[in-house]
């Protein structure tokens, strides 16, 4: 998510040399040439590791209790009351609960910020996206108003809860999480995660990828940088760096990437050149001013599968502008609006499906009394959710609306039966 990695902090360089970390079967795979410390060469590792042993979902607060669901607040509790789990909806702790109630979707923290370069905080994320919904989920009505289906009716979603960190420990961290995601596919859900730093999408998108398969997975990546540099000296894992690691570990290869909403002054020539030869798709906001919007979302639905099975969406919130997301660690000037932002989750995960989707860069410390990056991390969560819903009960025709949202002269001519109205609305609401 940085403009370029070089800022990165706190990444353990004695990390890659393989020792003193919880997690350690990653595998220390050569990459020459990229980081030197002092005059001592040392390896970056070229790939995490693999299977789900240790994966630290459980522990003994969980054992000899019935697996399922953990309901924490009352049944008529608002947003503001009880304890906040994401949209008031219950707990699930171990791979045995999302099997024993069946859950669909998954939502998960990963509050790390050890690898971001620029304005901190984003451990913060997860939390304040949990605590700042003033609306509730499960058992209380949640209809969407666009749409007019109520996912949380025909989904089961709960909240996992937050992945294992490690402070001061990168790779132990990263293979931590790329384990504890790893379960929620394993256990037939799709992860939500909420970050973090977008380092974490190296691990993340990896559990996923780990389940699919290598090279059958795409990610449609909305940000305003294109977090495919290479590692700063003495640093590992930074948050501009998730792609090109996606990409060099074979997880995810770069012709299965989609980008949206590059802007400012990165990347340079050399990134690029690397984004060319790997075959990454990259639509710059100078596409979206000429285009429009709606335009270039347009390819991005098309382009999404072209070369994968699955896709995955991974939203880094400063692709939005900074009047709408401000509480971010490198915002850009002259982004995305929200209402783009949440239209175009809940139609990728209506139109084309999701397997998984990350939501990253929330650093509440910057987002001022509205919370309002956070109101939009926590909304585009729902947006995704009430997409894989829409696609559940079969509505996936292209940026479905019900008529009901199209305005009282269309609901009435829909009532009367009037097909002169000319009003547009999606095939699925003919």
């Amino acid at each position: 998510m940085s403009e370029n990695s070089n800022g990165s902090s706190a990444s353990n360089v004695g990390d890659a040399t393989g020792h003193h970390h919880h997690g350690d079967d990653f595998e220390l795979q050569p990459d020459h040439g990229h980081s030197h410390d002092s005059g001592r060469s040392w390896e970056q590792p070229r790939r995490l590791g693999s299977g789900l042993a240790g994966h630290g979902a459980v522990d003994d607060f969980n054992v000899d209790r019935k697996p399922g669901l953990i309901h924490v607040n009352r049944r008529l509790e608002g947003g503001f009351a009880g304890i906040q789990t994401y949209a008031k909806l219950p707990v699930c702790l171990t791979p045995d609960d999302l099997r024993a109630a069946e859950i669909d979707v998954a939502v998960c923290g990963v509050p790390w910020d050890a690898t971001a370069g620029s304005r901190h905080g984003t451990n913060h994320g997860p939390l304040a996206i949990r605590q700042v919904d003033y609306k509730s989920g499960r058992k209380r009505q949640a209809l969407h108003q666009t749409v007019r289906i109520d996912p949380f009716q025909i989904l089961n979603v709960c909240d996992y809860g937050d992945s294992p960190i490690y402070n001061g420990n990168t790779m132990g961290t990263f293979e931590a999480v790329r384990k504890f995601v790893g379960t929620i596919p394993d256990a037939g859900a799709i992860p939500i995660i909420m970050g973090g730093d977008h380092g974490i999408t190296w691990p993340t998108a990896t559990a996923v990828a780990d389940h699919y398969g290598y090279g059958k997975v795409g990610i449609v990546h909305f940000d305003a940088h294109v977090d495919a540099s290479t590692e700063a000296p003495g640093t590992l894992g930074g948050h501009g760096t998730p792609m090109r690691k996606l990409i060099e570990s074979g997880a995810i290869p770069g012709r299965n990437f989609v980008q949206v909403g590059l802007r400012g002054f990165y990347p340079d020539r050399p990134l690029l050149d690397f984004m060319d030869e790997h075959e990454m798709r990259a639509h710059f906001m100078a596409e979206i001013d000429h285009r429009g919007f709606d335009s270039v979302l347009e390819r991005a639905v098309d382009e999404a599968l072209d070369h994968a099975d699955y896709l995955y969406i991974s939203l880094d919130v400063d692709v939005a502008d900074p009047a709408f997301a401000p509480g971010t660690g490198t915002p850009e000037p002259g982004g995305l609006t929200s209402s783009n932002v949440l239209r175009a989750i809940r139609r990728l995960s209506a139109e084309v499906g999701i397997v998984g989707m990350d939501v990253v860069e929330v650093s509440p410390a910057y987002d001022g009394p509205g919370q309002i990056t956070s109101l939009m991390a926590n909304a585009a969560i729902r947006e995704a959710i009430t997409g894989i819903a829409m696609r559940r009960v079969g509505i996936t025709s292209p940026d479905y609306v019900d008529p009901g949202a199209l305005g009282p002269d269309y609901s009435r001519a829909r009532r009367n039966k009037d097909v002169d109205t000319d009003l547009p609305v999606s095939e699925d609401a003919r």
